[in-house]
């Protein structure tokens, strides 16, 4: 490899390390995968999505999530380490995507099952959209991803807050069988990273309880991306899609690991999240038939192989 090719040689940071040991894995300085820029395959990708999964961070250090969507093309890279995306977020979280703040995406694509992150800073953010300095990127593998068609769907309807679980998040909740976690490593590390993850299971794979949810922690690449920021910082932002009536849930709460608890069919560990509040609202997005796709259309993602990240 050149070294613009190569990954970075030391990516974790101290929580992911104190998690890979809580669960029993050793990576050293292996990271591979994780670099400081994007690959041009990641950047074409990027390029072809009609929206991107976001996190940031309030005013109080707290992660929040949402989506920001535009349309095939909305999102463009001038250069490995810039991502420029042509769209704001019109949710509560989108006040916090401000010039200067961490930031944390998700480039998914559920049709194909592929998708790609990358996590940096907003170096501009106006009405026009955001310009993003990409500190690291890296790839998934498809794993735990549903197969659908998605299509914009525009709403004017306003966002509602709430505290603690309604009704009707719960039901949300109990019916999804994906959702996206965003978390940092907070204060304690120097850049205060942001990352976002997707998370995915059978309809029901996360349990309700009350105001706590449940949720199974599924074999991945072992790099426990999302596990080692809670050790650092246990607050945590959900974002739950309900893709068929084009409207998403963002809870934000804290997260507990239990790492020896294996209750759930699958699970390697347990994670609880305790709800404080949230909001809900118009998605942009809604949900459309699609035919799974073949061996061939989905073989771009071995380019880069990795694991769920957890």
């Amino acid at each position: 490899m050149t070294a613009v090719d190569a990954p970075d040689a030391e990516p974790w940071h101290e929580g992911e390390l104190l998690a890979q040991r809580l669960a029993g894995i050793e990576h050293g300085s292996s990271g591979a995968g994780i670099r400081s820029f994007m690959p041009d395959q990641h950047r074409l990708f990027f390029a072809q999505l009609p929206f991107m999964v976001a996190g940031g961070v309030d005013g109080s250090g707290a992660p929040v999530a949402t989506l920001l969507v535009g349309g095939e093309g909305f999102v463009a890279s001038p250069d490995p380490r810039v991502l420029a995306i042509a769209a704001t977020s019109p949710s509560p979280a989108g006040r916090w995507l401000a010039s200067g703040a961490p930031i944390g995406l998700l480039g998914i694509q559920p049709h194909t099952r592929r998708r790609n992150r990358a996590n940096g800073r907003i170096s501009y953010a106006g009405e026009e959209g955001l310009i993003v300095e990409v500190a690291q990127s890296f790839g998934n593998c498809p794993q735990y991803i549903h197969p659908r068609g998605l299509e914009l769907a525009a709403s004017d309807a306003p966002f509602e807050s709430f505290t603690g679980l309604d009704q009707a998040a719960r039901a949300q909740i109990a019916a999804a069988d994906t959702f996206f976690v965003v978390t940092t490593s907070g204060r304690a590390i120097a850049n205060g990273g942001v990352d976002v993850s997707h998370r995915g299971g059978p309809a029901g794979f996360v349990q309700v309880d009350g105001e706590t949810l449940t949720i199974p922690d599924y074999r991945g690449n072992r790099y426990f991306n999302t596990l080692g920021n809670l050790v650092l910082e246990p607050r945590a932002a959900l974002l739950f899609v309900d893709f068929a009536a084009g409207r998403m849930l963002q809870l934000q709460g804290v997260a507990e690991v239990a790492w020896d608890e294996r209750a759930l069919p699958g699970a390697e560990r347990t994670w609880r999240f305790s709800v404080l509040r949230g909001w809900r609202g118009p998605a942009g997005l809604r949900q459309v038939a699609v035919q799974p796709p073949s061996t061939e259309s989905a073989a771009p993602v071995a380019a880069d192989p990795m694991s769920e990240t957890r």
